[in-house]
């Protein structure tokens, strides 16, 4: 490790740097998800842990809302433009997302008071609705200004640092015996606790000054050319959160409940892949101009990624039962084939996530919404014919339906764009 950090390849020494605490923090992220989610499950039971999830996964459909401008913009916008600029760029995208952040909250909100969902889910995801004011406002802005340096590790610490209090405060309310609806908060306070962090870190290396600056004509091009990617990153949620969406409406709440159970652990160790091709993006595909060698670099990824996922889904396999049991305890025994199964979906999962680089790369924004649109439309499809039979393995194939049609445009438009 220290030869290839001294090989005068500064992105190469950054990239590695990255990944060493992309580790850390991925590590820590599930080990925190773990014992949140294995004392949560434990103390709300089944039923209210099933309708925990579900407020969760209402955010995470919600949320991509606010992710107009996002990384796949702003990323390859700071790079391209003067570092004097910066300011003007991350102003523009804060003032746009903080807009949408706070129409988006109000909206959800109102159709809490208005009874739409259920009123323990409703009072969960009331709580849980307040972190959009702060991770792609301020998260989001921070974050895609440190990937544009390949450099993640402040933002990577301050998660790891806020994950870790925030399992110190689920255990406290536990023994206190909060009321369900108390946790969505501890959510909200972690993301504001991040924001805080970040925003000083940025004042920090800017000579204690934020600097950012509102630009119209910037802010303009931001939210025109940013929607077409922001339709096709709420497509895509609708499809990573569909599964428990329509299952929601076949099972009750306590067997949504061993579903989500599984999902959680298994939605942990996928988002190693999502993040390892994140960190590893500008050095290894954005800033790479040469066909020949980005070429070279994604078969490298696609190898490493497809050995790294399977490695790590057949030991999850193996050990699938003796974690939930450990995890959730014994009213959660039936959510461990789940798992064994939901395990496997990381490797079209990561091969779909290096893929999609090259996608980001050219800013092919009608390539990436057709492609979570057929991704949606396929697994919407299966789940109609699988869930009434297999009610939760129906929601695993149609989630590993959809990965494949993802990845099966992705190596079309390699084919077509990296052709000699």
């Amino acid at each position: 490790m220290k030869a290839l950090l001294r090989s005068g390849n500064p992105d190469v020494a950054r990239a590695l740097a990255n990944i060493v605490w992309l580790g850390l923090e991925r590590l820590t992220q599930i080990a925190v998800a773990i014992v949140v989610a294995g004392v949560l499950a434990r103390y709300l039971g089944p039923d209210d842990f099933g309708k925990w999830q579900y407020a969760n996964t209402l955010l995470l459909v919600i949320a991509p809302v606010t992710w107009v401008c996002g990384a796949e913009i702003l990323v390859p916008t700071i790079v391209r433009r003067l570092p004097a600029d910066t300011g003007i760029v991350l102003g523009s995208a804060f003032v746009l997302r903080m807009g949408v952040s706070i129409l988006a909250l109000i909206a959800t909100w109102i159709w809490i008071a208005a009874g739409g969902i259920d009123p323990t889910v409703g009072l969960m995801l009331a709580g849980l609705a307040v972190t959009m004011l702060f991770r792609e406002p301020f998260i989001g802005v921070v974050n895609s200004w440190l990937q544009s340096q390949t450099y993640s590790k402040p933002q990577l610490l301050a998660s790891m640092l806020a994950a870790i209090v925030k399992a110190a405060l689920v255990y406290a309310l536990v023994r206190v015996a909060a009321a369900p609806s108390r946790f969505g908060w501890l959510w909200a306070l972690e993301a504001a606790a991040i924001s805080a962090a970040l925003v000083l870190y940025y004042m920090r290396r800017h000579g204690g000054r934020l600097g950012w600056r509102f630009d119209r004509a910037l802010f303009r091009h931001f939210a025109s050319a940013g929607t077409v990617f922001w339709l096709g990153l709420i497509c895509m949620y609708l499809f990573l959160k569909l599964d428990r969406l329509m299952l929601a409406h076949r099972v009750s709440f306590a067997e949504l409940g061993l579903y989500s159970a599984a999902q959680q652990l298994n939605e942990n160790w996928i988002a190693l892949a999502l993040m390892l091709a994140q960190t590893i993006a500008p050095a290894f595909v954005y800033r790479v101009q040469d066909t020949r060698l980005l070429r070279r670099n994604l078969l490298r990824l696609f190898a490493l990624t497809a050995l790294l996922m399977i490695a790590g889904a057949a030991v999850l396999d193996a050990l699938g039962g003796f974690i939930i049991a450990r995890v959730f305890g014994p009213n959660y025994a039936d959510a461990a084939n789940l798992f064994r199964w939901a395990v496997w979906l990381s490797v079209p999962a990561g091969i779909e996530a290096i893929g999609n680089l090259v996608v980001l790369k050219y800013q092919a924004k009608y390539v990436l919404l057709s492609k979570w649109l057929l991704a949606l439309a396929v697994a919407f499809a299966v789940n109609l014919i699988t869930i009434p039979r297999f009610e939760g393995y129906g929601a695993l194939m149609g989630l590993a339906a959809g990965y494949v049609a993802a990845a099966s445009v992705n190596f079309y438009y390699l084919r077509f764009r990296l052709r000699a």
